[in-house]
């Protein structure tokens, strides 16, 4: 187990306390034990972190000096890691707690596995059972591919990314490294593109060949269900460390900026573009060609119809 000086230094936080206490996971505040890790990011809650058996607390200056001035039975052997962003720090020592109990999957290729003559695969990598890997793939160093997954000809998965099982990548769909796709996902199915050919005596709807492709920077997660259509002429963009929830819809030629979190059931028609750092509630859904700067906060269920166009 991490002693808290440990934990301290990797996470580049102030401690106060007992820099040798062993810790081995963290909690909720109402269920912490001495040897968990607590966090505190609402001031609402400063009564039950005081009041928390946690043997350690994330929090900001201001929630420490609340503690220190109404102690409570358990401040007396607690430590404290105090950060500028508790809830972020939490985040982090989460992951590091997490990848201890996480399930491994060492390097190896399932029998049951397809995987063409031509495609790239690292002898790191492990591919679960009946994945299907198409002509033309490249998968950098320490991907995971789990069961049920294809991945179609000419498609690029950048090292360390993690494909749950059933997910559909189509062909030349390209995703960058540390991406996390969940299961049911669909990435690069055709765009709902038809131009309309009608007369009085009837007509179709005469199909547009999607042939664009789907592009993912680093460190995007993909939610389960969720569908990314590629592009009609031009590309598909999801940009570096976007965050998409389970069941959300981006439709062709669509292009998000980095670091934009969207939750699930958003629906965002084609040829929009949203900028960066923004937030976008669930069902909330966009008409197409729209564009919608940096920074804006979008409330769930709401209907973009207008580019919005100040920042923030």
């Amino acid at each position: 187990m991490p002693t808290a000086i440990e934990l301290a230094e990797q996470f580049q936080v102030s401690l106060v306390g007992d820099g040798s206490l062993a810790l081995q996971g963290l909690a909720p505040l109402e269920r912490a034990q001495t040897s968990q890790i607590s966090f505190l990011s609402n001031p609402l809650y400063r009564q039950q972190a005081s009041d928390s058996a946690a043997g350690a607390l994330i929090v900001s200056k201001a929630d420490l000096e609340f503690l220190q001035a109404n102690p409570s039975s358990h401040s007396a052997n607690r430590v404290y890691f105090v950060a500028k962003n508790p809830y972020a720090t939490f985040a982090r020592m989460a992951q590091y707690f997490a990848k201890a109990s996480a399930p491994l999957h060492p390097p190896g290729i399932h029998p049951s596995a397809v995987i063409d003559a031509s495609a790239i695969v690292p002898a790191s990598c492990h591919i679960g059972p009946f994945v299907q890997i198409g002509p033309g793939v490249k998968l950098g160093d320490r991907v995971c591919i789990l069961g049920n997954t294809s991945v179609s000809r000419d498609s690029v998965i950048a090292s360390d990314s993690l494909i749950y099982p059933n997910v559909s990548i189509y062909y030349s769909t390209q995703i960058g490294e540390r991406c996390i796709i969940h299961s049911g996902a669909v990435i690069g199915a055709d765009g709902f593109g038809f131009a309309p050919d009608f007369s009085a005596t009837g007509g179709e709807w005469v199909k547009i060949p999607q042939t664009g492709r789907v592009i993912i920077g680093n460190d995007v997660e993909i939610g389960a269900s969720t569908t990314i259509d590629r592009g009609a002429m031009s590309d598909t963009v999801i940009g570096a460390g976007t965050k998409i929830d389970n069941q959300v819809q981006i439709a062709h030629n669509v292009i998000i900026g980095s670091c934009c979190v969207i939750a699930g059931c958003a629906a965002i028609s084609g040829s929009t573009k949203i900028g960066n750092f923004c937030i976008i509630g669930g069902a909330a859904n966009f008409a197409g060609h729209l564009t919608i700067a940096d920074r804006t906060t979008i409330s769930g269920n709401t209907s973009i119809i207008r580019s919005i166009t100040e920042p923030g």
